[in-house]
């Protein structure tokens, strides 16, 4: 028999383990039990949780129309955007709306499958290490998890994702991917280009974009969205994150003097934010940027990211285009796999993952 809300919520910490992580329920599970109050596995410390009172109404990341991205106007609004603010929204991509919207649709196709389907693709469990399901970000090492659940898909092949990848999304999200692919190389050729990289050979070619994940995220209606985040405070390890988000809202960036700055849905367009491996790669002149992500009391939330990464056996180190003035780097040569493996083994903590790759002075 199943266990109740008021079972699950009197019971240890065991009893909501097993129902979230081991049955495959996740948290969406939790809130469709008409919880009234959350589980304090849940209760986040106060200094994680994004306050009215820290939100700046006074500030917005810039939307950019990219029809024209091979101009210098809108070339140069991107590299700007890139070096001052680290996110950007882009609207007239060229990815078509009902691309995007059939990827929304199937990434709640998903996450309604039963939990015995879904429980197919656990870390124990998946046919493949690159197709996981899972529940908030790394469960081992944080002292309070996150209200969310995700799939997370590692792109090695088109006939890997057409065999292993769920058949209720598989198809939308390779078609997403291919038709957004286009547009992430002309936003790297503009942002090598602002960094005197004016060929993107092999090498480099590996460096930026030699691997993709893509997640389906998930935050169901929470209880008590002030006491939890669907997100920590981090910043990404991508090269460039591909962000597509629906229409509820909940991503803040951090911005100046401590406040938090909201990035409100655009229907038909795509968040993109630096990533670690870039601001290394570029030292220092593109910021990847802290945010996280607040959940809602009332409606479920989706969102799709797109990380577009080095390889893992990469090794990444600022440019020498970018260090051939004389410019000082800032950061040493490190494996890209080695500094993904140091993000995931701790519970999210901002943007001290760059440490990993700082030059101590």
């Amino acid at each position: 028999m199943a266990p109740t809300a008021a079972v699950l919520i009197n019971d240890s910490s065991d009893a909501i383990t097993d129902f979230v992580l081991k049955q495959g329920n996740g948290v969406k599970g939790l809130s469709e039990m008409g919880l009234k109050n959350l589980p304090k596995q849940y209760i986040q410390p106060l200094e994680e949780i994004i306050s009215d009172a820290k939100i700046t109404p006074q500030a917005s990341i810039p939307i950019i129309d990219v029809s024209k991205l091979d101009g210098p106007t809108v070339a140069e609004a991107v590299c700007r955007a890139a070096e001052r603010w680290g996110f950007f929204q882009i609207i007239n991509h060229g990815v078509p709306i009902d691309v995007l919207e059939n990827v929304k649709e199937s990434t709640h196709r998903f996450f309604g499958l039963p939990a015995e389907e879904k429980r197919k693709y656990l870390k124990e469990l998946s046919p493949s290490n690159n197709v996981r399901f899972g529940t908030s970000f790394s469960p081992e090492a944080e002292k309070a998890l996150e209200w969310k659940d995700y799939l997370s898909l590692f792109y090695v092949s088109e006939d890997e994702a057409s065999a292993l990848w769920p058949s209720v999304c598989k198809d939308q999200v390779l078609d997403y991917m291919r038709r957004s692919e286009i547009v992430i190389r002309r936003l790297l050729d503009v942002l090598m280009k602002n960094l005197k990289v004016t060929e993107i050979d092999e090498t480099k070619e590996s460096l930026l974009m030699g691997s993709k994940r893509i997640n389906l995220n998930y935050y169901p209606i929470c209880p008590n969205p002030e006491l939890t985040v669907g997100i920590g405070r981090h910043s990404d390890v991508s090269t460039l994150t591909v962000l597509l988000q629906d229409d509820v809202g909940g991503l803040y960036v951090r911005g100046d003097d401590d406040y938090w700055i909201h990035v409100p849905p655009v229907n038909g367009s795509l968040v993109i934010n630096v990533g670690d491996a870039l601001q290394i790669m570029s030292n220092g002149r593109y910021k990847s940027v802290e945010h996280c992500v607040m959940t809602d009391g009332s409606k479920n939330r989706i969102s799709i990211p797109i990380f577009i990464n080095p390889r893992p056996s990469n090794k990444i180190s600022p440019f020498h285009e970018v260090l051939a003035s004389g410019e000082k780097a800032a950061y040493k040569e490190v494996l890209y796999s080695d500094y993904v493996k140091h993000f995931f083994r701790k519970a999210h903590d901002g943007k001290k993952t760059i440490d990993f790759a700082k030059i101590r002075i």
